[in-house]
């Protein structure tokens, strides 16, 4: 399933999930030349579609590249606007995510809130560290509220654990989280809810983003308190930083999807 909701896109500038890897492989591979003069968005019967040139832009499947609302479509067209004299696709996450959802969600969207729900069996924020003080004060800040949000919300009562070892998590919990992912039928919204579970290794986080609860910098902050902890104590990784920096443009993208639809 981690393959199909990998970039679609056969060009190599696109191949690898990794944002560090995939900018280091863009400056062995030559971006395609802006094409385009103009970016504009158009109803069609699919939706609305992004046009470049009055022309529609089509995803790699060939499906026409079409969102519900012209709000959605237009994050898009300001993606594909921005673009210089080169059009580099790792500048374009909602453009890569739309792509995501059209020609691999859409197709088995059982899979995709399977896997979901599979994050939410180990949830990051389940798992506790037992010392020291002040990483247990700030997880339990940050965690405690979502889990009792889940509980009150979705009717599932998580079970904690100290360190790593596993936790199995009472049936009934994982059955409301299959429930409320249930419900969420929209390939684009699903999409953008998938990316924002890996990106943060917690699905109770992006179902709080999704659901309103939150906003995305309280999750992505929340996703990061072991690691900002960390760096406190030990000092920053520029590499890592970098890392996390493009994690965080594709985290906020989603969230800016979502909110569109």
């Amino acid at each position: 399933m981690r393959d199909l909701l990998n970039d679609l896109d056969a060009q190599k500038y696109l191949s690898d999930p990794d944002p560090v890897r995939r900018a280091q492989s863009q400056m062995k591979t030559q971006l395609p030349k802006r094409f385009y003069k103009e970016v504009s968005v158009a109803a069609v019967k699919e939706g609305v579609a992004v046009h470049l040139d009055g022309k529609p832009v089509r995803t790699p499947g060939k499906a026409i590249l079409a969102l519900p609302t012209e709000k959605a479509a237009g994050l898009v067209a300001e993606e594909f606007a921005a673009q210089g004299e080169k059009i580099d696709p790792s500048t374009m996450p909602v453009y890569r995510l739309v792509n995501t959802a059209i020609d691999g969600v859409a197709t088995d969207p059982v899979a995709v809130r399977d896997d979901v729900a599979r994050f939410a069996s180990s949830d990051l924020l389940c798992y506790r560290a037992d010392a020291p003080a002040g990483l247990v004060e700030r997880q339990a800040k940050a965690w405690d509220p979502l889990l009792e949000w889940a509980q009150r919300a979705l009717g599932a009562r998580l079970l904690l654990a100290e360190g790593v070892i596993h936790v199995e998590q009472p049936r009934r919990a994982m059955e409301a989280i299959g429930e409320h992912l249930a419900l969420r039928q929209d390939p684009l919204r699903l999409a953008a809810l998938h990316l924002m579970t890996t990106l943060t290794g917690s699905a109770l986080l992006a179902m709080a983003v999704e659901a309103g609860e939150i906003d995305a910098e309280t999750a992505w902050s929340a996703a990061h308190v072991d690691e900002d902890w960390q760096a406190e104590q030990w000092g920053q990784d520029s590499e890592a930083m970098a890392r996390r920096a493009h994690r965080k443009r594709d985290m906020m993208a989603a969230a800016s999807l979502i909110k569109a639809l």
